[in-house]
């Protein structure tokens, strides 16, 4: 990097200090020192937008947007949430220091994971290069009947006089919107006492297989080829992906770009039984989960999710490991509306990532790739 290389720019910082009993306020100082001394070199200025709580932090992000030409955030998904509603669709540049456990859309992106100067590097050559990427996000609407609820906590919203507010959602999301197993796990982990957040993750995780439900949805989704789609989904788990990612580095979503103009939709086709169970977890971090029949899977432009007749109450969705609200809702791809800054590699790797490996992938594990349906499917239906 030129010694005489300057940016005329302001760079926000937005950390979370409620993270891991106030670490994540020493982190946040730590990235800002950082900029600050990159800063001096360089020509770019530094500005602290962070406030109490997840809803004043994008508040204050949003408000302040003319005051600065980046945001960078700071900890996990649940930060590239605030980051994705901050600045999406704006055309200002995300960077995003990925600390804590899961930082599934970064590991996505292939960028540093609780490293702190090597994120910060990443960034700074970034802006002084202005390499980037753009990336598709979802957003996710309410239907009629549906309402958002208090972010960090999973609650129903009330007014001072203690009168429940229902607004509607309105929420972009860049990784994973949850709709079943996977928001259930990550509401009983947040509720936990237990010390260690790897310990409350896991411990959630077994208490909801011992107890898993099967959730009703009615979804009505428009596919990748514009045809339309309707049916009911009785299934533990639900999910509509942008990343790949989930739970620490799970490949639930194998097929999924960040830039196709298209969201997964994941789901369990059944309850496994053992041998499935094994042979999912064998495939789990190897990108060759959808290769186990257990899950269905299509790509689509949009989709609808309603309460079905039969089946379980939903759990409330979570969107990058932050609360989003109750069914039903609409969710609809956003094509490349996050820039995000990355270095040079993370901009080759992206580009090789190519429509035509992904349509190998999925050839590979016999689905068709617009329906999304198996061999075994179309050999049943031809009987």
């Amino acid at each position: 990097m030129s010694e005489t290389s300057y940016v005329n720019a302001t760079v926000a910082v937005v950390g979370n200090p409620t993270s891991n009993k106030g670490k994540g306020t020493e982190v946040g100082n730590q990235v800002i020192g950082l900029l600050r001394e990159a800063g001096r070199k360089h020509g770019f200025n530094v500005i602290d937008v962070t406030s109490e709580s997840f809803e004043s932090s994008l508040l204050n992000a949003r408000n302040r947007r003319n005051e600065y030409d980046y945001l960078v955030v700071v900890g996990g998904d649940g930060m590239i949430a605030l980051g994705a509603n901050a600045v999406g669709c704006s055309g200002k540049p995300l960077g995003i220091v990925a600390t804590g456990s899961g930082n599934d859309f970064a590991r996505g992106l292939e960028l540093p994971v609780n490293r702190v100067q090597t994120a910060v590097d990443g960034i700074v050559g970034a802006i002084v290069r202005g390499t980037h990427i753009d990336v598709d996000m979802g957003l996710a609407t309410s239907l009629q009947g549906g309402y958002a609820v208090d972010s960090s906590t999973g609650d129903e919203l009330v007014s001072d006089s203690d009168v429940p507010l229902r607004p509607a959602v309105n929420r972009f999301y860049a990784g994973m919107l949850s709709c079943g197993l996977d928001a259930s796990v990550n509401d009983r982990a947040n509720h936990s006492r237990l010390p260690n957040g790897s310990l409350r993750y896991f411990a959630a995780v077994l208490v909801e297989l011992t107890h898993m439900k099967q959730y009703g949805y009615h979804i009505k989704a428009t596919l990748a080829d514009g045809t339309v789609e309707e049916e009911d989904i009785i299934s533990p788990l639900l999910t509509v992906a942008n990343s790949r990612h989930i739970g620490g580095g799970i490949e639930i979503s194998p097929y999924s770009r960040f830039s196709d103009g298209l969201l997964d939709l994941v789901w369990l086709d059944h309850v496994p039984n053992v041998v499935e169970c094994a042979d999912a977890v064998a495939r789990a971090y190897r990108g060759k989960i959808l290769g186990c029949k257990v899950f269905g899977w299509k790509r689509v432009r949009d989709i609808e999710i309603t309460r079905a007749q039969e089946g379980d109450e939903p759990p409330v969705l979570m969107a990058d490991g932050e609360y989003v609200g109750r069914l039903p809702v609409k969710v609809v791809v956003q094509d490349r509306a996050l820039r995000v800054l990355v270095p040079p590699a993370v901009v080759e790797s992206q580009a090789a990532n190519t429509e035509e490996k992904v349509l190998e992938a999925i050839k590979r594990d016999h689905r068709d790739p617009v329906t999304g349906k198996t061999d075994t499917y179309y050999a049943k239906r031809s009987r």
